[in-house]
């Protein structure tokens, strides 16, 4: 049965380049999924833009002497080609910074204020004397008052992850110029989180038996032990989306208000895209669609509590103000797979100290299958994990390379000269050729469950030791040895090799993608495991945006053993990886801090 899946990614702040954390946090886990469900021949809508009006663009375009707009335009450019080169297939990768995204804020926040959800009231700011202006909440630092962290921003602690009130952070320091700000009172909307909270508890209640247990802890635990209560969702800012309300000059959406906004309108614009107005609506209003978002820990608050809430206050009256002849709810999270944080050889990870491995960097001398490999057997699904490039260097080579890439090529090269390119004719199939299909097949029925479960380093790891039991069978059969004393013999156990190979090709492609793709190509088969992705450049009431979109191909599952049958034509291989020598352990390491 087809199922209709919304694969939400977080959006990167549009300030800064992404690192192997980020990628494994959220992007790449969510490229796995959204892959594997392209292969079951489901109905696949993956999401995500560059958040272009947090306060880190304004900080760094104040640094900069230069403006958000184009700080963000630059950031938004190179995350557009890391994503096309390390294989991210979005079906939209949009901006914050668009007219459809505007307008679908707007409407949201009319809807919760047209519902009740929100009220006025005067707030205590952080404000800068020596600037003249309120300070938005990542411009100011300090001690948080709930762990002791000392770079506490005053919206949230990134040590302790909890939601902090701004003006209960100790020791604040403006990040602009390190002066003292001062409490000041402005005016702002408040989101009634109060008045939403049962029907937020029993909506992360009805999660316990299956949302991992980090998003519990962050969301139904700090709604037991704390409650909630009303959170400002508007800033004094002229960054942003303007408060649509009369008399509300100066004032803007707040960003962690709006941003998780851009999963719902990122769908509009596909839908835009494809000149179907109701496409969105397969995806957001279909009570069977399961929608998860791949998020970091960090963002945890955001995507279990404040975004449900949304959900949860517009009910029908976003799509009232869609036009809808039917209008429905909104569908929940399903899911909300939150990783933890990946260090770079055992310490935090840190853009000022260029303690990182940045993407587009380490594509400048690295294919983008053995990282998108190393950073899956390596994601932080349920504690922190450490980038190391010795044992980076180890993967390629012992499992890569060794386990699965020879065992491709040396099949596929003895069988193309022994049998001039044709796969060879088995005769009758052994117990043990039998046995070791079928336990091939079973692969598809084992990883499934797996990433469906969203386990992505367990169904890789079982992919990489399903490898392991072709290399053994092949150990045993010794078709190399045979070829010289029964053809016969070796050509059975080639073909059942080959067929395996077929089988775990399409299970290893949501992870390395472009080597499988090479290798479909090589045993003969034409047609595309995935799609293509393109840039498309939109103009609107705001200019020019680009726009990263994935156009599948084909239709159908191709989720199943292979039908690789004798007689069939295939290719002569390449080697589908590149051993690595050790002397690139200690050339990456003294890149870092430098």
């Amino acid at each position: 049965m087809t199922e209709t899946i919304l694969v939400a990614v977080a959006w990167p702040y549009a300030n800064a380049e992404i690192h192997v954390g980020n990628l494994t946090g959220s992007y790449l886990p969510a490229d796995i999924f959204a892959r594997y469900h392209r292969l079951k021949g489901n109905k696949v809508l993956m999401v995500s833009g560059s958040d272009s009006h947090g306060t880190p663009i304004t900080v760094r375009a104040d640094a900069e002497n230069s403006t958000p707009l184009e700080v963000y335009k630059r950031f938004h450019a190179g995350f557009l080609e890391l994503f096309q080169q390390l294989g991210i297939t979005y079906d939209v990768f949009t901006s914050t910074h668009t007219s459809n995204h505007f307008d679908v804020s707007q409407k949201i926040f009319l809807a919760l204020n047209q519902n009740g959800f929100m009220f006025q009231e005067k707030q205590e700011q952080w404000y800068s004397p020596a600037q003249s202006r309120f300070l938005p909440d990542r411009y100011v630092e300090g001690i948080c008052y709930i762990c002791g962290f000392e770079n506490a921003r005053s919206d949230q602690c990134d040590q302790c992850g909890n939601m902090l009130e701004a003006s209960k952070l100790i020791e604040p320091k403006s990040k602009i110029d390190g002066s003292t700000p001062e409490l000041r009172e402005t005016t702002h909307f408040f989101l009634d989180l109060g008045k939403l909270e049962p029907e937020i508890k029993r909506f992360l209640q009805s999660k316990e038996d299956f949302w991992r247990p980090n998003v519990l802890k962050q969301s139904l635990g700090q709604i037991q032990t704390d409650g909630l209560r009303g959170r400002p969702i508007t800033r004094d800012l002229d960054w942003g989306i303007p408060v649509p309300l009369p008399g509300q000059t100066g004032k803007c959406l707040y960003v962690w208000f709006e941003a998780v906004i851009g999963y719902l309108s990122a769908a509009v614009e596909y839908g835009n895209f494809i000149e179907d107005q109701n496409a969105w609506k397969q995806w957001w209003t279909n009570p069977e669609c399961k929608s998860y978002y791949f998020i970091g820990k960090d963002n945890i608050p955001f995507h279990a509590i404040i975004w449900p809430a949304e959900l949860l206050g517009i009910n029908t009256t976003f799509d009232e103000m869609m036009n809808s002849s039917n209008p429905q709810p909104l569908v929940l999270p399903y899911d909300v797979p939150a990783n933890e944080f990946m260090n770079l050889e055992g310490k935090k990870i840190s853009g000022s100290r260029n303690w990182a491995v940045y993407g587009r960097d380490f594509l400048t001398r690295y294919d983008p299958d053995p990282l998108r490999y190393y950073l899956t057997v390596n994601m932080p699904e349920n504690r922190d994990t450490d980038w190391d490039w010795n044992d980076f260097y180890h993967r390629n080579n012992d499992e890569l390379v060794a386990t699965w890439g020879n065992l491709a090529n040396r099949v596929l090269s003895f069988a193309h000269k022994h049998w001039d390119g044709i796969v060879p004719e088995p005769g009758e199939l052994t117990e043990m050729d039998n046995e070791l299909l079928q336990t091939i097949n079973k692969g598809f029925v084992t990883i499934s469950d797996e990433i469906e479960a969203v386990h992505l380093r367990a169904a890789l790891q079982e992919a990489m030791r399903l490898a392991s039991e072709v290399n053994k069978y092949l150990d045993t059969t010794a078709p190399w040895n045979q070829i010289k004393l029964n053809k016969q013999v070796a050509a059975r156990a080639i073909f059942v090799a080959m067929q395996a190979i077929d089988s775990l090709k399409i299970m290893f492609a949501p992870f390395i993608p472009f080597t499988s793709q090479t290798l479909h190509n090589y045993l003969g088969h034409k047609d595309q495991l995935f799609g293509t992705q393109s840039v498309k450049t939109c103009m609107d009431e705001l200019g020019d945006h680009d726009v990263l979109r994935y156009h599948p191909v084909g239709s159908g599952s191709k989720w199943h053993p292979s039908n690789l049958k004798a007689g069939d034509r295939f290719e002569k291989p390449s080697p589908l990886f590149k051993k690595l020598d050790n002397s690139i352990v200690e050339e990456e390491r003294s890149r870092l801090g430098n």
